[in-house]
């Protein structure tokens, strides 16, 4: 570049517009300044090898990312999943005693009239919401579903059995929210046989 007469260099001034401004015409070629400055440009570095490695460790980090991104998300889901099962669960086990009051006035025969109407709405709105009656005279006892309230011996039953439910029991799906309340007869036999085991 020619010095200018005060000693400094001119500026370099490179016309990069893809149309001739005099012609009007699309430049099909680099201009020559141009392409001498491409030409003194530094070639790109040859560590392809780094450049995968990195490309490879950022893949990586967002495949990491993405999984702990749906791991969350689902988490959040069943979380939420189990906060209304819990508050739909507590709701009802509020409302078991109106069910015990209407289960007690259709056994005495005073569920009629506009009551009775009621108290089937109630029970079908109950039962969408996933509550069950369950416990019924004549099952075999389980003390993971029934609370004995009342125990006694009979030659009628081979294995310990609800012989009346007191109160029925309810659950919202799996979850037991009150156990059967019942009276348990065990066969008659059975204190017999473990005396004979002591002798």
């Amino acid at each position: 570049m020619p010095p200018r007469d005060n000693g400094h260099e001119e500026p370099v001034i490179r016309d990069n517009r893809k149309i001739d401004p005099e012609t009007g015409q699309v430049r099909e070629s680099v201009p020559a300044d141009l392409q001498e400055g491409a030409e003194q440009a530094p070639a790109p570095a040859a560590g392809n090898g780094e450049l995968e490695a990195q490309l490879a460790e950022r893949t990586a980090d967002l495949q990491r990312l993405q999984a702990e991104y749906v791991n969350y998300r689902r988490r959040v889901e069943r979380d939420r999943a189990a906060v209304r099962e819990q508050a739909v669960a507590g709701a009802l086990t509020e409302l078991l005693p109106v069910l015990d009051d209407i289960g007690r006035a259709r056994d005495h025969g005073e569920l009629t009239g506009g009551f009775a109407k009621v108290a089937e709405s109630l029970e079908s709105a109950l039962t969408k919401l996933g509550l069950s009656a369950f416990g019924q005279k004549g099952e075999p006892f389980d003390p993971t579903v029934h609370e004995a309230l009342m125990h006694s011996y009979s030659p009628d039953v081979t294995e310990p059995t609800a012989v009346e439910v007191l109160q029925p029991g309810y659950r919202m799906g799996d979850r037991v929210l009150r156990p059967a309340r019942v009276a348990v007869a065990e066969p008659e036999d059975a204190p017999a046989a473990s005396d004979d085991d002591e002798n």
